[in-house]
């Protein structure tokens, strides 16, 4: 993806930059993504040992990030405004709603599926939470 022009200038703009891909397929990646372009999606869910216990490695308060389209293009730029560590078993309506899902009853539902098709769940597992904020829409560049 750093090869791709439209990404460099990105770099440029945004500096220091992460890339990430919403969910683990091309269908859920679009759909997410125009949930966060609607700003319907404020929100993400991370596994904790996803980071690999690499703080660094997770999102920043303030830093700007790529979300790429599911093929690796730019899809649009988000800041990060908040980051909280959360088990899964007390994720609560608010957080579940500002991520895009219906209620917390869907949003259980539909991470459960998530995590164990990714290899990963327990009840009490530890989440990293995301609220961001859309900084832009690069289709309208």
């Amino acid at each position: 993806m750093t090869n791709d022009p439209d990404m460099e200038d990105l770099q440029t703009t945004y500096p220091g930059a992460g890339t990430f891909v919403f969910g683990d397929s091309a269908k859920m990646s679009a759909r997410l993504t125009d949930l966060a372009r609607r700003k319907t999606k404020r929100a993400n869910f991370g596994d904790w040992q996803d980071f690999d216990g690499d703080e660094d490695a997770l999102p920043k308060v303030g830093r700007c990030d790529i979300v790429a389209n599911w093929d690796g293009t730019p899809a649009l730029v988000v800041r990060t405004t908040e980051v909280t560590m959360v088990k899964f078993n007390e994720v609560t309506a608010a957080m579940a709603i500002s991520e895009g899902s219906k209620s917390l009853a869907d949003w259980t539902a539909t991470y459960t599926s998530y995590f164990k098709r990714n290899g990963h769940f327990e009840p009490d597992m530890m989440l990293v939470f995301e609220r961001f904020e859309l900084v832009e829409d690069l289709a309208d560049r």
